[in-house]
């Protein structure tokens, strides 16, 4: 994704053909991942990339992918192989208006994509936000002008419902709730889809839930088991049918500032996170055409 393929610079024809081949495929260029299970945003970025290919005529079409760290611990930052610490500017700084989008962006040489990267300075964003303007859309505003370049935005979030949280939720189209399936994560999701409605209610009607995923997943555990069989009782068809497990290559990838599938990609979490992002654009794709099929 550098230079002529660089998805903010290129020629206006591939430009055009890409924007009519991402409409035709879906509309929720932006994701939110409010929760940091295993990395799971960052890995399952990845997974995009390598996975979001359209093969026509022998040509190669990559999917453009762009990942947002809105999390102070910067987790997403260090996977994607960027030293959160040595950062001139970082998401924090287009928030609060220091700096431009070209600015802050980084590109990951292992993940192949471009970042927003997060460090310790964003935990200032939750006091400074506070005085500013239109505060809770400061990210959309920021992404507007660069949205139609992408295929897939990724936003990492904290896991509590911040103001930088609120920024992510008004940015985006579509969340993926990551969850353990654990008697407390249960409680606490259904607390999460309440404020995501209300979040679709008052700022942001294009909102919506586009999935719930199973991580960190013990089938030998039988509380496992009998939450995962209430979610499915309770959340029917937005509950993806792929499944991530414990794995400890999934732990490890981050540590060496790389995600799974370039760390390990025979491992059963990055087999797994490769069938997630394959099921994400079947939805998606089917999504779009009853859409599309609806009168207007």
């Amino acid at each position: 994704l550098h230079g002529d393929n660089d998805p903010i610079s290129g020629d206006q024809g591939v430009e055009r053909e890409h924007r009519q081949r991402r409409r035709a495929v879906d509309q929720n260029v932006i994701v939110v991942f409010p929760d940091r299970r295993q990395g799971a945003a960052q890995t399952a970025f990845l997974h995009l990339h390598f996975q979001q290919n359209d093969f026509r005529g022998g040509q190669v079409a990559v999917r453009r992918q762009q990942l947002i760290d809105l999390d102070p611990q910067g987790n997403a930052t260090m996977g994607s192989g960027v030293d959160k610490h040595g950062l001139e500017n970082s998401v924090y700084d287009l928030l609060i208006g220091e700096c431009d989008l070209a600015q802050a962006m980084h590109y990951s040489e292992h993940g192949g994509y471009q970042l927003l990267p997060a460090n310790r300075d964003l935990t200032a964003a939750e006091v400074v936000l506070l005085e500013m303007q239109m505060k809770e859309s400061r990210l959309r505003s920021a992404l507007a002008p660069i949205r139609e370049n992408y295929d897939y935005i990724l936003i990492d979030c904290p896991p509590s419902l911040s103001m930088l949280t609120l920024n992510a939720l008004v940015a985006a189209d579509g969340v993926i709730i990551p969850m353990q399936c654990e008697y407390f994560a249960l409680e606490g999701l259904s607390d999460l889809v309440d404020n995501i409605k209300r979040i679709s209610e008052l700022l942001n009607p294009n909102l919506k839930v586009e999935g719930l995923l199973r991580t960190m997943y013990d089938p030998r555990l039988s509380l496992m088991n009998d939450v995962s069989a209430q979610l499915k009782e309770h959340f029917g068809d937005q509950l993806y049918d792929t499944v991530i497990p414990r794995n400890i290559r999934l732990a490890e990838a981050p540590s060496y500032g790389m995600p799974a599938l370039a760390y390990d990609k025979q491992s059963r979490g990055a087999i797994a996170y490769l069938a997630l992002a394959g099921e994400m654009v079947r939805r998606q794709r089917k999504n779009s055409r009853a859409a599309a099929a609806q009168p207007t």
